[in-house]
């Protein structure tokens, strides 16, 4: 049996600021207010999971340790199949230290051009999302999201963060980059896995 969350607030176990707004903004509706482990000041644990629900599980722990508090937290990254699935769980770290994603993004096009994918079949790509939500007691509930594309070139829109202006997902014009924020929570990978999340442990709240 799943545990539903019954608070009205939850510590975002995250420091990268457009995807605590994001998270902020999926959870606002059900009337469920944000705190950031930046504004709490909180650690950053080591990513040292092999897998996105690893890793989640992990930040989302140790939010919830340090805070005393019910932590959600978000592992996410972008897998390219002619790099063999790269960047995948290391997107975060393709950026650096200094979260350069348009110089990750030059990589990513860079290794495309090196092993000659051009065309649009041969640079198929999908971002994955998995959120975990955990209590101080180090119970957790895991739950995930895909969305498939491809990747584009030149970087297109100025919405989002991370690797956005260069995924396009299947069935739309546009990069979530050029996406207005309601069209992009609608369908990316974390508004999936959130809607999991939510009908399993916060529609019912109470």
């Amino acid at each position: 049996m799943a545990r539903r969350f019954t608070g009205d607030s939850l510590v975002v176990a995250s420091h990268n600021a457009g995807k605590a707004r994001e998270i902020g903004e999926l959870l606002a509706p059900l009337g469920i207010a944000v705190r950031s482990a930046a504004e709490l000041a909180l650690p950053e644990p080591d990513e040292t999971g092999a897998t996105f629900a690893a890793n989640a599980e992990l930040k989302a722990r140790a939010a919830a340790v340090h805070a005393g508090a019910a932590a959600l937290a978000d592992d996410s990254g972008l897998a390219v199949a002619a790099l063999g699935g790269a960047p995948g769980i290391y997107s975060a770290r393709w950026a650096g230290e200094v979260r350069d994603f348009a110089a990750a993004m030059t990589r990513i096009q860079r290794e495309l051009e090196a092993v000659d994918a051009h065309r649009p079949e041969a640079r198929r790509a999908h971002f994955v999302a998995v959120l975990a939500l955990c209590w101080p007691d180090g119970h957790c509930e895991s739950f995930e999201g895909r969305v498939d594309g491809t990747i584009v070139w030149p970087p297109r829109g100025g919405n989002g963060f991370g690797y956005d202006p260069i995924f396009q997902p299947d069935g739309h014009p546009l990069t979530f980059a050029e996406m207005a924020p309601a069209a992009k929570h609608a369908i990316n990978h974390r508004a999936i896995a959130f809607a999991r999340l939510s009908d399993t442990c916060l529609r019912s709240r109470g």
